[in-house]
């Protein structure tokens, strides 16, 4: 997942936004693609072309957004047993190789057009679908950024520097086809091209990156481990916590640690703590899958297995050498 805190909203909630946002994605991609279509063929505009071209591959990764959040949700079956959450990090990184495709056409015709350049044909018209595409790229981006402050989508996330990407790059597009029409400086549009690719990019990189986060299993941010440690900790009962290891899976939490009790407590009583201490990091995290494991502190031995205290001693002693 990306570096920003991790959103607590409840998970009919993060489902029921992340649905309705990659629906409006959808929408906004297809209007767009039509309205650019119909204008290209008006106009002959590299830089418009390139957006097009964007809008089309914008389509396609907004569907993949859309299908991956309903995957994403679906609850633990027999073959997934940590539920299906990494389908969100999976589109992303097929939206990332969209963009680079997507920026090797569009810059391939920009350097064509730039060797020969050509004039632009209906200026207006393209000037104003670029407009159009801002608002409505501009309006998309607020909503997609609204609902990551309460869900944590990383499919969404990159969703949405993909669209921020676009911005720019229409940005970009605008200026360079007001250029090639108002002032006759056909080559403008072809360097607006290029530069639309460069961004698209620019924006795959960070695509790759988020995703890669969550598919490493990277842990949470610092803030959420040291919110969570605070939770466990505020029953005095609780001693000590210790092997906290944290990720994230598209919109649920995964939390594993080991926590330090009264040697003397009944099962029963350790019992009682632990269940309590759950529900505390539950009503922060309402869609973590939470396992805590009990020691008897002072009594008990260093865990093993390829996770456990020894191995961490073991790799912290080969790092000092």
């Amino acid at each position: 997942m990306s570096a920003h805190h991790h959103a607590n909203g409840s998970l009919p909630e993060t489902l029921l936004l992340t649905r309705r946002i990659t629906t409006l994605s959808v929408a906004v991609a297809a209007m767009l693609i039509i309205a650019k279509t119909v204008v290209w063929v008006m106009s002959g505009s590299v830089a418009l072309l390139a957006s097009l071209a964007d809008s089309g591959l914008d389509l396609v990764a907004s569907l993949i957004t859309f299908y991956a959040v309903r995957y994403a949700a679906e609850p633990p079956d027999a073959e997934h047993r940590f539920g299906h959450g990494k389908a969100e990090a999976f589109s992303s990184l097929v939206q990332g190789g969209l963009v680079f495709a997507s920026a090797a056409l569009v810059g391939q015709e920009a350097v064509s057009h730039l060797l020969a350049p050509k004039p632009v044909q209906a200026g207006g018209w393209a000037m104003g679908v670029m407009g159009l595409s801002m608002i409505m790229t501009l309006v998309l981006i607020q909503a997609q950024t609204a609902v990551l402050k309460k869900t944590s989508s990383v499919a969404v996330s990159g969703d949405r520097a993909h669209y921020a990407a676009d911005l720019a790059g229409n940005a970009a597009a605008l200026i360079g086809i007001a250029g090639a029409s108002l002032l006759g400086l056909p080559i403008l549009d072809a360097l607006a091209g290029l530069l639309v690719a460069v961004w698209l990019l620019w924006g795959a990189i960070g695509v790759f990156r988020d995703a890669s986060r969550q598919l490493m299993d990277h842990e949470l941010p610092d803030a959420d481990r040291e919110r969570i440690r605070a939770l466990m900790l505020s029953d005095p009962g609780v001693r000590g916590v210790h092997q906290l290891r944290t990720r994230a899976s598209g919109p649920y939490v995964h939390i594993q640690m080991h926590a330090d009790l009264d040697p003397d407590l009944s099962l029963e009583a350790a019992h009682q703590i632990m269940v309590a201490a759950e529900n505390r990091v539950l009503e922060a995290y309402p869609a973590a899958d939470i396992i805590i494991h009990p020691d008897p502190r002072g009594r008990a031995e260093p865990h093993g297995g390829a996770f456990g205290e020894k191995k961490l001693e073991e790799s912290a002693n080969a790092g000092t050498r």
